[in-house]
């Protein structure tokens, strides 16, 4: 499966990737060894995630997201059934 994932930094901002192994992909972030944006603002904590079937669906749909405003990803996130 492939991830889309929106990350809440320890300041406050949100950070959107892909990933296929979401739970390895956080800890990365969360060691310094992710992204370069998350390195200086950890520790960085699950916002949001999609799952996808294919890599493209789940690049097209991070493209997406990271156009959306910060209100709108916010709204994904309180949309998302529990």
């Amino acid at each position: 499966m492939h991830y889309v994932y929106i990350l809440k930094c320890a300041d406050g901002t949100l950070y959107t990737g892909w990933t296929t192994n979401l739970e390895n992909r956080i800890k990365a972030h969360n060691s310094k060894k992710g992204a370069k944006y998350t390195r200086s603002r950890t520790p960085v904590e699950l916002f949001y995630s999609e799952e996808f079937e294919t890599k493209s669906e789940a690049l097209k749909r991070e493209a997406a997201i990271k156009k959306m405003s910060r209100a709108d990803k916010t709204m994904l996130q309180m949309q998302k059934p529990f």
